[in-house]
């Protein structure tokens, strides 16, 4: 009589399937390692490279690395009753800022949407030419705005039109880039019974689609809102107008204007956490509902 005391004997496949996996594990590890090696190297050698062309050392420059600050600051410091005048005074250029980015959004935002649903596969009006509108929205996105805006700036001069372009251009990319993904995910039945009661493709995306993802889309709306003031102010920089071209002017005087330089850098530090409080606490309404 067979003895079955202890069960059936082992499936030889479990053994098959131990034997891959161990073998799996060790070839991730190996190409992990290789990975981990390339980059050490890369980092290395940039490093190196970086050193030999600059103009001095970098582990000889650390010890004044907090000079600059501490200079700034203690000035800053002495003049710190002027700091309300300051205040005042650049509150014009803080204002054009903040509107540099709320047109540049709209109109980025604006260009987006339609660019999402052009590009976006099941809703696109001619799903041939989805692949052109992705390359489009990957071309504004690759390009940095402070490029788009240099560009521009020796076409049309210095102010705030080169800067909105410059970011409106981006936004459309970034935005439209978020947009498709949303409307991707978007219930397709009610697009299906819009288009069988002979909907157009206009109608079929403003009832169909947009009340699905408007939440979503003004949440990534208002993020890049926030975004786009520090990209605004960073254009101030090559003559876009805007705060940030008087942080520029204030930084180029050098000593004697470093409580003006504290000063702005505080009104934009304290603009954008405002902008960013408003932003999430809206978002978190428009996600999550009324009573979030």
């Amino acid at each position: 009589m067979a003895d079955t005391a202890f069960g059936p004997p082992p499936d030889p496949r479990l053994g098959q399937v131990e034997t891959a996996y161990l073998e799996l594990t060790r070839r991730r590890r190996m190409y992990g390692g290789i990975l981990l090696i390339l980059f050490v190297a890369l980092m290395a050698s940039g490093f190196r490279l970086a050193e030999s062309r600059n103009a001095g050392g970098f582990i000889d420059g650390l010890p004044m690395l907090l000079s600059f600050p501490a200079e700034v600051l203690s000035e800053a410091w002495r003049n710190r009753a002027n700091l309300p005048r300051m205040f005042l005074e650049h509150l014009p250029s803080l204002v054009e800022t903040v509107n540099i980015a709320a047109v540049s959004t709209l109109l980025g935002g604006l260009a987006a949407m339609l660019l999402a649903l052009l590009s976006t596969r099941g809703l696109a009006r001619w799903p041939r030419l989805t692949p052109l509108f992705r390359r489009m929205m990957d071309a504004t996105r690759a390009i940095p705005e402070i490029v788009i805006a240099l560009m521009l700036i020796y076409i049309l001069g210095g102010g705030p039109v080169p800067a909105v372009a410059a970011i409106a251009l981006h936004t459309g990319g970034a935005l439209g880039k978020l947009f498709s993904e949303v409307a991707e995910n978007a219930d397709p039945k009610p697009v299906e019974g819009l288009a069988s009661v002979g909907a157009t493709w206009g109608q079929r995306m403003w009832l169909g689609v947009l009340p699905q993802v408007a939440p979503n889309w003004l949440s990534y709306a208002l993020m890049r809102f926030e975004i786009n003031v520090r990209a605004s102010a960073i254009l101030g920089f090559v003559g876009s107008g805007g705060i940030g071209y008087d942080l520029k002017i204030a930084m180029q005087w050098g000593q004697g204007r470093y409580d003006e330089v504290v000063a702005i850098f505080l009104l934009l530090f304290v603009t954008i956490v405002a902008i960013d409080r408003l932003s999430d606490h809206a978002r978190a309404r428009l996600v999550k509902g009324r009573n979030a």
